[in-house]
């Protein structure tokens, strides 16, 4: 399928094509809307285009029988934006920020895919990088939901989850707390001990680490000669140059095979767009 428009294009003129009863019934979050909503969508359909799946507006694209997939799930992004009380140019920005992930231009991201960081299918079409920070409020909500979208969710099989640690300065603890999460990778452990560190996020102390060790089923006198060891410090500062090489600033950094994620930084965006990758990755493999 061939990519195109990077940025949603503006208007094409004052009046806008409206779209028919049928056309907007294809989208639930769209028909859902109150009249006032609905209008404003409407505008924004018959305006806009995707950035792929068809080179006419959504309007038009949602006349073909049966519309493309992607079309379909960007349409419905845009009612839901719509119904959030986001006004047509925040919906444009955002649209064109979803195309830079989407979109392969540049260069890919240098990854490591270390397989004790692995959450998910091993063939999973779909990899995801999170870099991330043990004392980050923000990483605490979206690594947990991750990791059980790709091992008993809608992601299982269709996406592999991998964390590199990614300590900020700006967080008491967060060194400790990347120490903990390295030691226990080399260990078998790095889940159960991570997701139990997200879990504990509140009562975090670095005095409270090896306890938490020896609860995710780690020997605590290992995890301690892990901690302690130098070359766990050095793993660490390797992590975090990584991704300062890959630009990340603030956690949870997020790379969906190799290319930054720069859309919105909730769970139902971060899945849709998974699902969006993965339909594209079928799509290709099947070519």
């Amino acid at each position: 399928m061939k990519k195109n428009h990077l940025v949603p294009l503006l208007i094409i003129g004052a009046a806008f094509f409206g779209l028919d009863r049928t056309s907007l019934a294809q989208t639930r979050a769209c028909d859902a809307l109150p009249a006032d909503k609905k209008a404003l969508a409407q505008e924004i359909l018959s305006a806009l285009h995707p950035y792929d799946g068809c080179d006419e507006t959504f309007a038009r694209c949602l006349e073909a029988k049966p519309p493309k997939p992607v079309v379909l799930r960007l349409t419905a992004d845009i009612c839901q934006q719509v119904k959030a009380g986001k006004d047509r140019k925040q919906i444009e920005h955002a649209l064109s920020k979803r195309a830079q992930t989407m979109l392969p231009t540049g260069p890919r991201a240098a990854l490591t895919l270390d397989e004790a960081f692995r959450a998910g299918a091993a063939n999973a079409p779909v990899t995801v990088v999170v870099y991330a920070c043990t004392r980050c409020p923000f990483c605490k909500a979206m690594v947990p939901a991750l990791y059980a979208a790709v091992t008993d969710g809608p992601l299982a099989g269709k996406v592999r989850l991998y964390l590199r640690p990614f300590p900020l300065k700006s967080h008491p603890g967060s060194t400790e707390g990347g120490l903990a999460l390295l030691s226990a990778a080399k260990l078998g452990r790095f889940w159960p001990f991570t997701l139990l560190v997200y879990k504990r996020f509140d009562s975090f102390s670095p005095a409270a680490l090896p306890e938490w060790a020896v609860a995710a089923g780690l020997d605590r006198a290992a995890f301690e000669r892990a901690f302690a060891d130098p070359k766990t410090r050095d793993e660490l500062i390797a992590s975090k140059q990584e991704g300062l090489r890959n630009k990340v600033t603030a956690t949870p950094g997020i790379f969906i095979d190799g290319r930054p994620y720069s859309y919105e930084l909730n769970m139902e965006s971060v899945l849709d767009v998974l699902e969006e990758a993965h339909d594209a990755a079928v799509a290709t493999r099947s070519q």
